[in-house]
């Protein structure tokens, strides 16, 4: 076999182990990157929450979002962490009934 021919058969190998690694690595799903992103999240000690905003809550979020320019999580986040300071110190009625007052 000449020189040629073995680098040619070389080569036709290369390709092939090339293109069988590319059929073995399929394209992940967006459910699939979906999925490896919550488990990444919670493998960080996150947690998922999941709810919907009354037309009061949406003018804050929306508000607090263009001022801070804080993502969702962040202003999740702040909420839940200043509603838990405002139950520890007793303040918890005087929040909501300052909301309910100012209709937010």
């Amino acid at each position: 076999m000449s020189e040629s021919t073995q680098h040619n058969c070389m080569v036709i190998q290369f390709l092939k182990g090339k293109i069988l690694m590319n059929i073995k690595k399929k394209a992940l799903t967006n459910a699939e990157k979906q999925k490896r992103y919550r488990e990444r999240q919670k493998d960080r000690g996150k947690k998922e929450m999941r709810g919907y905003l009354s037309p009061e809550a949406q003018k804050c979020y929306e508000l607090i979002a263009e001022q801070t320019k804080w993502n969702d999580s962040i202003i999740l986040s702040n909420a839940v962490r200043l509603t838990y300071a405002a139950y520890k110190n007793g303040q918890i009625g005087l929040l909501n009934s300052w909301l309910n007052k100012n209709e937010l």
